[in-house]
């Protein structure tokens, strides 16, 4: 196949990636290329909320990575899903819209020297693509000022919608919360998240709303400078020598159709593939620790030690409590009636249990009250089961995840080979410091104070897991070990940094770094691998705003 030539290559069709393409062809001028590893986004259960159950451990939508076994988890290994699919992990994820805390943001400002990461420069790029639903018809200032609102400026592409169902064991919950001294809150994303309430959703009229809805369809489809191609997977990025001794990417390697096809680009390569694709790719392609390229017969062209290295993610340990005398999809789900109206109502309302985020109640708290800020997230279900993909219980029984914000265990993406179609090796090492597991020990005791309160008392709850028999900081945190599974919040792998850090993959603007005190033209990674620290709170939307903000940088740079 012949070689071919864009303005832009944008490397992965999730959730950077599609609005990267959006916002770089709005220049009719400009010629874009969006590459995805998977198919279209047209299986049926990537639209019905609760079909992530059917496209997680899927290979139509599902990368099907594995973690590397870990001593935090007793030896155990977990499911790691990752999208493959258009519109990427926004196909496949809890539909959570949550922004974390300013305090996040004022720290990458910190951690990188630039204030453009600062919250209050974050918020006019959270803005630019929001529609929330509390904005459709009239205009509260307050509100509007926090968000984005397709009448003042904004696209608002992003719906933001709240539940279609509530649970009286979920508001006994919340309750319960209040009276363990956590406050109710009506939103979540003013920057200090602390309190307990529903998660808003990205949904739309009961469907899921994924990016490749919101910024590729109808606009990209329609504009004659995009080309999108799915099903074709880019094995390494090309770089050439300049004539000062540095590197410049000029395109990609991408096997589409069983062949590999060169890609030009003559401005930019826009590395969108995600906290375990980006480094995957950086790695294949010469750039990333030097003594692991070597390994496995790869030329290290730029020597950067921090690719792969610095993986953070959301563990969170799930502490299940069978219930009395209350309605939960325990036992509504598990009767070939209650399956047929729940079904039903979907079909007639798109309300219900199929219009379910796989979390609906949240709430964010503090481990203990010598924390300066809120370090807990909770995301509880009117359901309970033993691993994600198993049966439901058969006995009614609500689950209280709960994960630590601020996990301080680091891990790693590194190659296996030097074949591309070899999944990465991934260690995220959780629990591996003193504070994680003494986090996970007070989260545990916390989640027990809740469940003891009076608006709880009238359903008799009983700990199921991890069992009222533990008790001592050794014992949780070895059955937190036990129990505990990934959020799916991978980020960190290609993290940002100030000039002078040798783990800093990224500078501000999210341009690969060259090892010497400049830059890799023309290559950027913009994905949640280039947060230096995890947010707190589920990581998509903040994701979307790092697109944003990079889509002005690339065309101001143009």
């Amino acid at each position: 196949m012949s070689d071919a030539t864009f303005d832009y290559v944008v490397i992965g069709g999730g959730t950077a990636g599609s609005l990267l393409c959006n916002r770089l062809s709005a220049d009719p001028s400009k010629r874009v290329l969006l590459i995805e590893a998977g198919q279209q986004d047209n299986y049926h259960w990537v639209h019905i909320p609760v079909g992530y159950l059917y496209c997680i451990g899927n290979p139509r939508t599902d990368w099907l990575y594995q973690t590397e076994p870990s001593d935090g988890l007793n030896g155990r290994r977990l499911r790691y899903p990752r999208g493959k699919v258009l519109g990427g992990c926004s196909s496949i994820n809890g539909m959570i819209y949550m922004r974390g805390q300013a305090r996040d943001y004022d720290q990458w400002a910190q951690l990188t020297g630039d204030d453009a990461w600062r919250w209050d420069a974050c918020l006019p790029d959270f803005k630019a693509h929001e529609q929330h639903y509390k904005l459709d018809d009239t205009q509260d200032p307050a509100f509007a000022a926090l968000h984005g609102h397709k009448n003042t400026g904004s696209s608002g592409e992003w719906r933001v919608e709240k539940q279609r169902l509530r649970w009286d064991v979920l508001d006994a919950f919340a309750e319960a919360a209040q009276q363990a001294g956590i406050p109710a809150t009506g939103d979540f994303n003013t920057g200090n998240n602390e309190g307990v309430g529903y998660f808003e959703v990205n949904q739309k009229a009961g469907w899921r709303w994924n990016t490749a809805k919101a910024f590729l369809r109808p606009t990209c489809t329609q504009r004659p400078n995009v080309t999108l191609w799915t099903q074709s997977q880019v094995s390494r990025v090309l770089l050439e020598a300049q004539a000062d001794g540095s590197q410049r990417c000029v395109g990609v390697e991408v096997w589409r159709e069983g062949r590999p096809v060169t890609v030009r680009a003559e401005a930019e390569v826009v590395l969108s593939a995600g906290s375990i694709g980006s480094p995957q790719i950086l790695q294949l392609s010469g750039i990333g620790p030097a003594d692991l390229l070597q390994r496995h017969g790869i030329t290290p062209l730029v020597n950067l030690p921090g690719v792969g290295a610095n993986l953070q993610d959301h563990l969170q340990i799930r502490a299940v409590f069978q219930v009395q005398g209350v309605k939960t999809l325990n036992t509504l789900a598990n009767s070939l009636w209650g399956k047929a109206l729940i079904g039903l109502e979907y079909a007639l309302k798109r309300s219900g249990p199929m219009s379910m985020a796989p979390s609906q109640l949240g709430a964010f708290t503090r481990s203990d009250p010598a924390q300066p800020h809120a370090n807990l997230e909770y995301h509880v279900q009117p359901l309970s089961l033993e691993a994600f993909g198993e049966p439901l219980h058969p006995f009614p029984a609500f689950t209280a995840s709960v994960c630590n914000l601020n996990p301080s265990s680091r891990g790693t993406v590194h190659i296996q080979s030097a074949n591309f179609r070899d999944a990465p090796a991934i260690a995220p090492n959780y629990l591996s410091t003193a504070d994680d597991r003494q986090i996970a020990a007070n989260s545990l005791r916390l989640t027990r104070r809740i469940v003891e309160q009076s608006a709880l008392a009238k359903y008799r709850p009983q700990e199921i897991k991890p069992g009222v028999q533990y008790q001592s900081d050794e014992d949780l945190a070895r059955l937190a070990g036990d129990i505990a599974t990934t959020i799916f919040h991978p980020v960190g792998t290609t993290a940002m940094g100030r000039d002078g850090d040798p783990m800093a993959v990224l500078d501000s603007h999210l341009r690969v770094r060259d090892g010497q005190g400049g830059h890799v033209a023309g290559l950027r990674v913009v994905d949640a691998g280039a947060m230096p620290t995890i947010t707190s709170g589920n990581t998509n939307s903040p994701t979307l705003m790092m697109a944003e903000k990079a889509a002005a940088w690339i065309r101001a740079g143009r």
